[in-house]
């Protein structure tokens, strides 16, 4: 597959996510959920301001000769680091692909790195972010994913990148290849999937505890025992899912981000 098609599959995984509706606190068409510094059209902005990074983090992947894919890794970090002030520049320094910047990034370099090399994504993932929790966390606690660490021992989106990203790997990709019909309902269905089983740390922040993990997982499990979104008593449900979302200011950035990768391997692989 070429770095052209690569960064046209990150593209289209972060307007898929954006466009799936109603998903609980976030940004929709119709609806922007906690975010009222936030809309559809800032989503579309900002994913259109990344597309060189794509096309930049698919080439670092396809030219990488080295044995370390750590060094690999630390190229895509000062590619993402750019790409982060090209997104804040757009969106007047609204974070709205922070997370994607550097999970989409990842999953765009290691595809490309396995065109050339007998590898699957999340096992070069595994490769590339190796000892990242340790040299990230514990020092400094500025980034809400530092203060989380520091207070309740999570490492949040650098743990699940060293760990190859099991949810996505063994859960959610699995469950999105399996669901059928209309894509809205298969990726809203998805996402409910994640959020059933993902410490998100957006959610965390949020909510200001822990606790809000398992009351977040036992939500979304009714909801998919319900029959998802595609049932009338899952359609209910969600819509009230939402207004709690909104009531309560959550919000599940994490899960969000999950979904995107999800959906780029999903297209990745010809699954949608």
């Amino acid at each position: 597959m070429s770095v052209e098609k690569i960064t046209q599959n990150a593209l289209k995984a972060l307007l898929y996510e954006v466009v799936t509706n109603p998903k609980p606190g976030l940004v929709d068409p119709v609806d922007v959920g906690s975010h009222p510094d936030m809309n559809v059209y800032l989503f579309i902005n900002s994913s259109l301001s990344l597309e060189n990074y794509f096309r930049q983090a698919a080439k670092i992947g396809a030219d990488f000769t080295g044995q370390d894919l750590r060094q690999m890794f630390e190229q895509l970090r000062q590619a993402g680091i750019e790409a982060e002030k090209a997104m804040f520049k757009t969106t007047h320094n609204i974070n709205t692909h922070k997370g994607a910047i550097f999970s989409l990034g990842l999953f765009g370099c290691a595809s490309s790195y396995c065109e050339n090399n007998n590898q699957g994504e999340f096992e070069v993932i595994q490769q590339m972010t190796k000892g990242l929790v340790k040299h990230d966390l514990g020092k400094r606690n500025e980034t809400a994913g530092e203060k989380q660490f520091l207070q309740y021992g999570k490492g949040g989106v650098r743990a699940e990148a060293e760990a190859g990203y099991p949810l996505v790997r063994d859960v959610a990709l699995p469950f999105l290849a399996q669901t059928e019909g209309d894509l809205n309902v298969r990726l809203l269905d998805t996402l409910m999937k994640i959020v059933s089983a993902i410490e998100d740390s957006n959610l965390i922040k949020r909510a200001g505890n822990i606790e809000v993990v398992s009351w977040a997982h036992n939500q979304a499990k009714k909801y998919l025992a319900l029959g998802g979104y595609g049932t009338q008593p899952g359609k209910q449900f969600m819509l009230e899912l939402n207004r709690i979302f909104k009531e309560k200011n959550y919000s599940l950035g994490g899960s969000a981000d999950l979904l995107i990768i999800t959906i780029f391997m999903a297209l990745q692989r010809e699954i949608i």
